[in-house]
């Protein structure tokens, strides 16, 4: 045998080796196309770690809670790394199902992240989450259509103002609806936006001694303005449409105004997506006349490990890539500075190259840092949470109202039964769950 044989010998014995001992990570995230950019942007991830191999979990966001919160509670270990909301964390981290991230790096600079999205993060001091985006939600809303229309957006729009916009927009004959909202039925859906809309009307989930509040007139205004709009100008089959659904409708060309996530201004001013990227104005979410209450809310879509994952370290090497300030620089290469993941550092909203690209930005800080989690509503209440309620017994109530609230927009029910049977059901959980005696 010659030595170059051995060699050779060694050389693949060491390689098989390498293939060996690589670790792969099971990561569950949201079809949404900021997780879709970072999957294919993961090379450069790999160049640093080719030790570790990673296999991705793509869900839409009912099927991913629901899959993410059944495997943890189970301790079932198929993840590594979850995707989860700013709902999750905080109760989550309490329960020990969480790794505290405590080895992103030195070049990581925790400091940087916005205050209002780390606090939601923390817990005793640790980070249990690294936040990947953030946002609050906000008015997008076609320029050209709103001034054929004769109207001027306010710098703070009133419900009526967008009830009597929407109705001047809308043009049927042409396919083109003057708003699109969120009916799609889910805690984290149709709920998101029709609880931030409720703290906006004076409304509250619970009072002070956790008694429901369905029964009161600010969530029949609520939810009667809501159906009414969306009845008289919006799209047919709106109770179906969620995030991803509106999206694709305003970047047709076929919503006069939507209010959503601050996170979908860069999809729909980017010309290579949207039809409409060059007509498209921002305004701060809507309150009622009188009430002193956006409707927008807070939340991050952020990275966390399981405490059931057996490859901590590699997990949070990930995280660390994907939520660092090196990826924001990644994607302003790639995709430009305007698709860069919003909401998440202070040193992004100071960056002038961000600032230049982004004509979105100013809106999207000022509506994250005007959402008030510990003071969500105008009543006092006994919880905090802008579009949720930080309680684990939520995420079954949240849906299940929303599955009613989403009935009552596609005319199977009325108004008032909707809002009945959600008094009823939540009642009876509340009960069950010992907060009402």
């Amino acid at each position: 045998m010659t030595f170059k044989t051995i060699l050779l010998g060694a050389c693949s014995v060491l390689a098989l080796a390498g293939v060996a001992s690589a670790e792969t990570l099971t990561i569950a995230t949201v079809n949404n196309g900021d997780m879709i950019r970072m999957q294919k942007l993961t090379d450069d991830f790999k160049k640093s770690n080719p030790d570790i191999d990673l296999e991705w979990v793509t869900l839409e966001e009912n099927v991913l809670r629901q899959k993410v919160t059944t495997d943890i509670a189970t301790k079932g270990g198929q993840y590594d790394v979850l995707t989860i909301g700013t709902y999750e964390v905080p109760i989550w981290a309490k329960q020990g199902w969480l790794v505290p991230l405590d080895k992103l790096g030195d070049d990581y600079d925790v400091d940087d992240l916005l205050p209002a999205i780390r606090s939601g993060l923390t817990q005793d001091d640790k980070l249990y989450a690294a936040p990947f985006y953030g946002e609050s939600s906000m008015i997008m809303y076609r320029k050209d259509l709103m001034e054929k229309a004769g109207l001027t957006m306010p710098d703070k729009p009133t419900w009526s103002f967008i009830a009597d916009a929407a109705k001047k927009m809308t043009d049927k004959d042409n396919e083109v609806y003057g708003i699109c909202l969120r009916g799609k039925a889910g805690w984290g859906e149709n709920m998101a936006f029709l609880t931030a809309m409720s703290n906006s009307m004076g409304a509250r989930w619970f009072d002070e001694n956790w008694k429901p509040q369905f029964d009161q007139p600010e969530w029949k205004d609520t939810l009667e303005t809501y159906v009414n709009m969306m009845k008289e100008s919006g799209p047919p089959g709106a109770s179906s449409n969620g995030f991803n659904e509106n999206l694709a409708l305003f970047q047709t060309g076929k919503c006069g105004m939507w209010i959503d996530a601050t996170v979908a201004a860069s999809f729909v001013t980017n010309p290579a997506d949207s039809k409409v990227a060059d007509k498209v104005g921002f305004a701060l979410a809507p309150h009622k006349d009188g009430v002193e209450k956006n409707g927008n809310w807070l939340w991050a879509w952020n990275l966390a490990i399981p405490a059931g994952s057996k490859k901590v370290d590699a997990a949070e090497k990930f995280i660390s890539w994907a939520t660092s300030k090196h990826y924001s620089e990644l994607v302003a290469e790639k995709d430009g500075w305007a698709n860069v993941p919003p909401g998440t550092r202070t040193s992004l909203y100071e960056n002038p190259k961000y600032q230049e690209a982004a004509p979105f930005a100013k809106m999207t800080l000022d509506s994250i840092n005007s959402a008030d989690p510990k003071n969500p509503t105008v009543k006092p209440v006994p919880y905090t949470g802008v579009q949720f309620v930080a309680i684990p017994e939520f995420q079954g109530i949240g849906t299940a109202v929303g599955q009613q609230f989403s009935a009552a927009l596609a005319g199977q029910v009325s108004v008032d039964q909707a809002l009945q049977n959600a008094q009823s059901l939540t009642t009876r959980e509340m009960t069950k769950g010992g907060y009402i005696k």
